[in-house]
């Protein structure tokens, strides 16, 4: 890695990040596309959020990426939003403009739409049940009912975040969101697909599971937005139900390369990117 007084940097503003492979994968794909890029990690959460991104405003940054746990709170600090990213009301990507100011993007969902399409999962013949309302689910069920699910079913540990992502998305995109009680499983049932976007069971939940096993049903399509560790709790229970089962990593590649394109404006090196991730998950199977 060579770094010159041309370089700009990147960084991922969140908290845990021990479990991400971004940094990995992006500067693989920097070297592969002869970028002169680099990124890097700044572990935060809410409280110094709106103090960091004043300070990158300054710094020789192309931009920064954002996660959990401030996807939402970080739109409160930008000049500009995609008109996507501002239905959606969460961001995951940022980009210092040329004349210094900070547009928000989300590329969440359009990795996560990629990659259920790449699945076979055809959204609008779906109904889909979602734990987690926070920037992830809101990324995921929002670009679901842009794209004509007729169902999608909420929860969350925290109500007001569920009801808040409920009448944004039946207001802003289609009167076809549900909110459900937290730890009410009745409608689990109903759906075809289950998404898990609340982060239980990465970081310090590992083994943790939103939903009892005994609420699956075989021919479900479960999803967790997780890709470290490759099968969490939620996912194991689902397969050994005979679930078909979805890891986010495939979500985390497709809505890096759309991030390396807005903050370079070339094509991203796709499968340099992909290999650099399945090279990391050999690792880690090897570790463990």
């Amino acid at each position: 890695m060579h770094i010159d007084i041309h370089t700009r940097f990147i960084t991922l503003l969140g908290d845990p990040l021990a479990q991400s492979f971004a940094a990995r994968m992006q500067n693989r794909g920097y070297e592969a596309a002869g970028l002169n890029l680099v990124y890097f990690y700044t572990i935060t959460g809410q409280e110094h959020l709106g103090d960091i991104v004043n300070g990158l405003r300054y710094m020789p940054v192309a931009g920064f990426a954002v996660t959990k746990p401030n996807k939402v709170k970080v739109l409160e600090y930008l000049d500009e939003l995609d008109p996507l990213c501002r239905k959606m009301g969460s961001s995951n990507t940022v980009v210092k403009l040329p004349d210094g100011r900070l547009k928000g993007y989300n590329t969440d969902g359009t990795g996560f739409y990629t990659a259920l399409t790449e699945a076979g999962i055809d959204v609008t013949k779906e109904r889909f049940f979602c734990f987690g309302s926070g920037g992830a689910g809101r990324a995921m069920c929002s670009v679901l009912a842009y794209h004509g699910a007729t169902k999608i079913w909420i929860t969350d540990l925290f109500p007001e975040s569920a009801r808040s992502l409920v009448e944004d998305i039946n207001k802003n995109f289609a009167p076809v969101a549900e909110m459900v009680p937290y730890e009410d499983f009745s409608k689990v049932g109903e759906a075809t697909v289950v998404l898990n976007a609340s982060g239980v069971g990465m970081g310090q939940s590992i083994g943790k599971t939103p939903l009892p096993p005994e609420f699956i049903q075989k021919d479900q399509f479960y999803f967790d937005a997780c890709y470290n560790p490759a099968r969490t709790r939620f996912l194991e229970n689902a397969e050994k139900a005979g679930c078909r089962v979805m890891n986010g990593l495939t979500m985390s590649l497709y809505q890096g390369t759309a991030q390396v394109e807005l903050w370079s404006g070339q094509k991203a090196p796709e499968e340099a990117m992909r290999r650099e991730l399945e090279k990391i998950l050999e690792e880690k199977k090897q570790q463990d």
